[in-house]
């Protein structure tokens, strides 16, 4: 059984529809070259995403700790977009002092597949995995389980990323995503964690 946050949730919560209407007009108009730039800068190399491209405007220092992170050049440029976005589909929560160690959008072309896989990372543990459709179709499938789903533009849902889920587009359109992690920076830790992010030794 992996250890995990218990406050995670165990399939699909739905947290609401948000305004993204001034985000999803930035999105639509970042050129291809762009994409293709922080594509190809992108920190977070995984072989279940192969076929999707990220603008990265925050991530981890390590791949076992959520408690430390960095953001990229691009977030200076979009920060005011994104951060009422984020902040609007965590309220749910109630947490006081929340973080977001992880921030990006994930762009999936007509066609494309993210095979069944789910986080091993041990940084992906704690924090909520939260989705926010910002460019969609109906054609596009999310399964968590043995559940298939259809988020609508706008819908924030956290899943989660420690059961087997996948992504498909059988679409025409692409499909873009806001993805982040949250997590509550008052919440105790259990004795757990220093065992989580403890580095093995040679």
């Amino acid at each position: 059984m992996l250890k995990r946050n218990p406050r995670k949730t165990v399939s699909v919560r739905e947290l609401g529809m948000i305004d993204i209407a001034p985000l999803r007009e930035a999105v639509l108009a970042i050129p291809e070259q762009v994409w293709n730039a922080e594509n190809e800068d992108k920190p977070n190399r995984f072989d279940a995403l192969d076929c999707t491209q990220h603008m990265v405007f925050r991530f981890i220092t390590n791949p076992r700790d959520w408690r430390q992170s960095f953001d990229r050049p691009a977030w200076d440029e979009w920060k005011d977009l994104v951060e009422p976005v984020i902040r609007e589909a965590t309220a749910p929560y109630g947490y006081a002092r929340g973080a977001f160690p992880r921030i990006m959008l994930a762009r999936m072309a007509p066609g494309g597949v993210i095979h069944p896989h789910w986080d091993q990372n041990r940084s992906a543990r704690w924090p909520h995995k939260i989705h926010i459709p910002i460019v969609t179709n109906d054609q596009v499938s999310f399964l968590v389980d043995d559940t298939y789903y259809h988020f609508a533009e706008g819908q924030a849902v956290e899943v989660n990323n420690l059961a087997v889920h996948a992504v498909e587009n059988k679409g025409s359109d692409y499909r873009i995503h806001l993805i982040f992690e949250y997590y509550d920076l008052d919440q105790p830790e259990p004795d757990w964690i220093a065992e989580l992010v403890a580095v093995p030794r040679n």
